[in-house]
């Protein structure tokens, strides 16, 4: 185990991470997940906890961190007008199933698998960030019964495979059937705070084998509450920016990170 003086940097790269998340997820709607997984997978790795089930790890505790900053974003897009209730509770209850689901899945699976999911998942979020057009539509409306009962369990599934929030999924969907980005932003917030309390509730079920210290279930309480703590106080800034400013320019060059983040995961993958 790394010595103090090794601890310190990671801890304030932690910290420095988990406020960008913050950011993010109040000002693209991204949801802090998809920096946070790949973050925390880096730093244990690099703290000597290479297990065969760290990914579980991961992505766990960033979706308990996300009970923090989906709350408190949905709070504050909520002050201002920017959350759609109706599709809010409409979509809740598929995309709990699909959450419930993901988290049975997840626990069965070996790192490298859920590595390989979130590469390929997060290259092609990368890819609809950097090339969606704001004018793409499926539908001049959110889509009924029907459609919704198929596409809700799908974001909560893959969302928590991934271990991100309802931004990366949700906003572009949103988005494609004509709702204005600032609402859906708003709204996604809400559905990230559906799909972090039944997964966490489940991870906290999990037996993870020789997972880092002060692990509860699959979710590493240092790394949370370090993390929680930052994107607690820096989500309200990326709000109030997400008000004030074209987010765009900002998105292409976060997509690219994304996508380089999520094609070193692959590599990784494929090297092993």
């Amino acid at each position: 185990m790394p010595d103090l003086i090794d601890l310190l940097p990671m801890v304030a790269m932690l910290t420095v991470i988990g406020g960008l998340a913050g950011v993010l997820a109040g000002l693209l709607g991204v949801g802090g997940g998809i920096v946070l997984v790949p973050a925390l997978y880096y730093a244990f790795t690099y703290l000597g906890y290479d297990s065969p089930q760290l990914m579980q790890v991961c992505i766990a505790t960033s979706l308990g961190t996300i009970l923090v900053t989906s709350g408190r974003s949905m709070r504050t897009h909520n002050a201002r007008g920017a959350t759609d209730m109706t599709v809010l509770k409409t979509w809740a209850p598929g995309i709990v199933i699909g959450a419930g689901v993901g988290v049975l899945v997840a626990a069965r699976l070996r790192s490298e698998e859920l590595q390989a999911i979130f590469g390929v998942l997060g290259v092609v979020v990368g890819l609809y960030m950097a090339f969606g057009r704001a004018h793409w539509r499926l539908g001049d409306r959110m889509p009924g019964l029907v459609t919704r009962s198929v596409l809700s369990p799908v974001i909560g599934f893959l969302s928590v495979l991934m271990g991100i929030g309802g931004g990366s999924f949700g906003v572009p969907l949103m988005t494609l059937y004509n709702m204005p980005i600032h609402r859906a932003v708003g709204t996604a917030s809400g559905l990230g705070l559906v799909i972090a309390v039944p997964s966490v509730l489940g991870f906290l079920l999990v037996d993870v084998a020789e997972a880092p210290p002060l692990t509860l279930g699959a979710i590493n309480l240092p790394a949370f509450a370090l993390v929680m703590v930052a994107t607690y106080v820096t989500t309200p800034y990326g709000v109030a920016l997400a008000h004030r400013m074209d987010p765009k320019p900002l998105k292409r060059v976060f997509a690219v990170f994304i996508t380089l983040v999520a094609l070193n995961m692959l590599r990784k993958v494929v090297l092993a």
